[in-house]
């Protein structure tokens, strides 16, 4: 297989510059609802730009847990970002990529990105496949002329997708394989964002009565100034028809993946945290979402931690952060989310947790590349666990294959996560 990359993407490992190298000496123990963490001290090793290459598959496949196979559910798709799966069984696929403007006004390294993820204008349509006779077939293009979709949702005769700049909605008839109607625009968002915040989810709440809608921050760290960041770093809550707006929780950096919890239905989160405070900060985490909370950014981190950059500035809202529940590692780019609902997987799987693990610049080695699961027991998590794993090609070399980033739970009970970089969608089911 060509290479993704040509020629090599040189590797970039430098000192950030924008923060204070200066050590603080405040190392800390956090209790998380799975045990107690080690933070260590902002600076406690500089913060570097680590590029990873990413060099194609070729023969090679993901590695699933004995008793799993792994199979390729979709090929030659561009940058697939998101998966939604319908009550038939139809798999949708949103294709968007951080638009080559945003790289020429932010820059690369500020955005911290590879090539891959930009190369060449973003598709910004929905693909349909749907399985016949047990095989997927790509149906084409299910709707387009968005702008940079990413959330999907099908709920109560209507096809919700959340683009970067606004929620819309379509007429939509279960099974139809093409969406020409024009559709109505429900919520203005605030679009694009550093470092590829400009993806939106959306969900229905438990209760069927509400939508959520993340909307990540337009910063790293909250440095273009908080008048930049309203309405984001944000979980809003609104009406299926747009109406009643309100932020249901804040402080929330990237929340790409949200779902709801099947044992209690409540409101979960993945969330790709902040940069340039060293290899082991901050982590990226995953969380229950509660009304009306906060959860830290960008004054304080992972519970009452203050950020130095921020230091003094406000002191009640370091003081009002909550704790998350699970640290999934600092730098892992935590962004798809999805809770098994099904029962095709092993007992210990009901009712768990899926983590995609996109990878991220900001460490001196290669972290995160990897599916990862979270076991629930009665509604409660417990330690993550490496699922998918063989993304990482050579660490030396910082060469990997691919990317997971979104992730969904097919009908038949499979889990298809989405390769962005390798324009995969890969099928992981029960071996026989």
């Amino acid at each position: 297989m060509k290479k993704i990359l040509a020629p090599l993407f040189f590797i970039m490992v430098f000192a950030a510059c924008s923060p204070p190298q200066q050590a603080d000496q405040s190392k800390a123990s956090v209790a998380t609802g799975i045990g107690t963490i080690e933070l260590p001290a902002p600076y406690a090793t500089k913060s570097t730009k680590v590029y990873c290459d990413v060099i194609g598959w070729n023969k090679a496949m993901p590695i699933a847990p004995a008793g799993f196979k792994v199979s390729l559910f979709g090929d030659s798709l561009t940058n697939p970002r998101n998966i939604y799966v319908g009550r038939n069984g139809d798999v949708f696929v949103s294709e968007a990529n951080t638009e080559l403007g945003t790289v020429k006004r932010w820059g690369a390294a500020i955005l911290g990105i590879t090539k891959s993820q930009y190369l060449g204008k973003s598709k910004n349509d929905i693909i349909l496949f749907r399985e016949v006779n047990g095989k997927p077939q790509n149906l084409g293009v299910f709707l387009s002329g968005l702008n940079q979709p990413y959330g999907m949702l099908i709920w109560r005769n209507y096809f919700y997708v959340a683009c970067t700049d606004g929620l819309w909605a379509y007429p939509y008839q279960q099974g139809q394989t093409r969406i020409t109607a024009t559709g109505k625009k429900l919520l203005d968002l605030p679009a694009g964002g550093y470092n590829n915040h400009w993806t939106r989810n959306v969900i229905v709440s438990g209760d069927s009565t509400h939508l959520f809608v993340s909307v990540g921050s337009g910063s790293n760290d909250g440095e273009h100034g908080m008048d930049n960041e309203v309405r984001r770093a944000d979980i809003l809550q609104i009406k299926p028809d747009g109406s009643q707006q309100r932020v249901y929780a804040s402080g929330l950096r990237n929340p790409a993946g949200i779902s709801i919890n099947p044992f209690n239905y409540q409101l979960w989160a993945s969330v790709n945290e902040r940069d340039d405070l060293g290899d082991e900060l901050v982590p990226d985490y995953l969380t229950s979402v509660k009304d009306s909370a906060f959860y830290g950014w960008p004054y304080a981190y992972f519970g009452q931690h203050e950020d130095p950059n921020h230091k003094g500035e406000r002191p009640d809202m370091v003081k009002k952060t909550l704790v998350p529940d699970v640290s999934l590692g600092a730098h892992t780019a935590s962004l798809g989310l999805a809770f098994y609902i099904a029962k095709a997987f092993p007992a210990k799987y009901w009712r768990g947790a899926f983590v995609t693990q996109h990878g991220s610049w900001n460490s001196s080695t290669l972290v995160g590349y990897k599916v990862l699961f979270v076991p629930f027991t009665h509604g409660k998590p417990g330690k993550p666990e490496d699922f998918l794993t063989g993304f990482i090609a050579d660490a030396e070399k910082h060469q990997v294959h691919g990317r997971p980033v979104g992730v969904a739970i097919a009908k038949d009970g499979a889990l298809l996560i989405a390769d962005d970089t390798s324009n995969k969608i890969w099928k992981v089911s029960v071996n026989p």
